[in-house]
């Protein structure tokens, strides 16, 4: 079957349910439909006694998925009306905590770039293919949200003060990379990929992946691990900023214009994010604070200047609410306080 006017396929192959984004004109960005149709998919698998495995892939060699189609989210935010924005938030991240929870394998096959949603569909899976293509990024402080969809328990997760790197600089990650920081499990060149995938389809088991994993090109995140700890220990901005000025590096000098770029607002929830997720990591909690955030986000933060200025406009240019400085603690803590009953809840995971 197919669903969400045809931008997902939905079939069962051999022993695996497979779902494939199919808009990759769109760079397979996700749409509320297509969550929904995953979703309902999803739940129809877990009985389903023919499906052994599920299998989440893309056409296109661009991309696996580029992120949340925010172009739709932006008009509507413009006229006010919030409610379509939060509903679908709320629902695609219900859909990446029963990925998370699955009970069948899960494999999933990302090649070119794996942004944003991407991540969320991709990378809270069992078993996660990286091949020569894929870049990897949570982009979303650039445009004045954070990153979302479990990104903050994946980015809190990682090694060091990798999350606090790429989850306020936006910065890609090549293969190497997403292993490493913990967003992908394994290197299969993508020649390899038929041949897996028809192993996958054919066994229902996952044990096809690790037989094809091999070793992947070399990262920059490996060697650039000493220089980010250092740089990224501060608790706030202002201390980042003070560490990467006093390091006078390439490096240092690339990141510092990173953060210019980024929401001064988003950075600095992303950084409290990280904290409150280290201290009780778990992808539920990280995705209900992520909701309270992304909830607001389109009458109190920067996310609609960040669209328009990246993706309506296309000036680069936004006009951040903090621009040139650091918001307050408080200002912080209100986008990440409690909605009282708009809190992110989970009841459709055991419905």
């Amino acid at each position: 079957m197919a669903g969400a006017d045809e931008d997902v396929s939905i079939t069962r192959e051999g022993r695996a349910g497979v779902i494939r984004l199919t808009r990759p004109k769109a760079l397979n960005a996700l749409t509320h439909p297509m969550c929904c149709a995953i979703d309902a998919a999803l739940i129809a698998w877990q009985t389903d006694p023919q499906v052994h495995l599920v299998l989440i892939e893309a056409e296109g060699e661009r991309a696996f998925c580029a992120g949340g189609d925010i172009a739709a989210i932006h008009a509507q935010g413009m006229r006010g009306d919030y409610a379509p924005a939060r509903t679908f938030w709320r629902e695609e991240y219900r859909m990446n905590a029963r990925l998370f929870e699955y009970p069948k394998p899960v494999v999933s096959l990302m090649q070119g770039f794996v942004m944003g949603g991407g991540v969320g569909l991709g990378c809270h899976v069992g078993h996660r293919v990286v091949c020569e293509s894929t870049r990897m990024a949570m982009p979303e402080c650039g445009i004045g949200l954070i990153p979302d969809v479990g990104g903050t328990f994946l980015l809190a997760c990682a090694p060091g003060r990798l999350g606090e790197y790429l989850g306020t600089t936006g910065a890609r990650m090549a293969p190497e990379d997403a292993i490493l920081a913990g967003f992908a499990d394994h290197f299969v060149p993508q020649a390899a990929w038929p041949a897996l995938r028809a192993a996958l389809v054919e066994t229902g088991r996952p044990d096809a992946v690790t037989k094809a994993a091999a070793m992947p090109p070399e990262g920059q995140l490996k060697a650039l691990r000493p220089q980010i700890d250092r740089a990224f220990a501060g608790p706030d901005l202002a201390a980042i900023r003070a560490a990467l000025t006093q390091a006078e590096s390439g490096f240092a000098t690339d990141t510092l214009a990173a953060l210019d770029r980024a929401s001064p607002l988003s950075a600095a929830a992303t950084l409290a994010l990280l904290q409150a997720v280290r201290r009780a990591p778990s992808l539920r909690h990280a995705l209900t604070l992520e909701y309270r955030f992304t909830h607001r986000a389109l009458q109190h933060a920067d996310f609609l200047e960040g669209i328009r200025a990246q993706i309506i406009d296309k000036d680069r240019n936004p006009r951040w609410r903090h621009a040139g400085a650091e918001p307050s603690a408080e200002e912080v803590a209100a986008m990440l306080a409690p909605l009282g009953d708009e809190e992110l809840t989970f009841e459709e995971e055991s419905a």
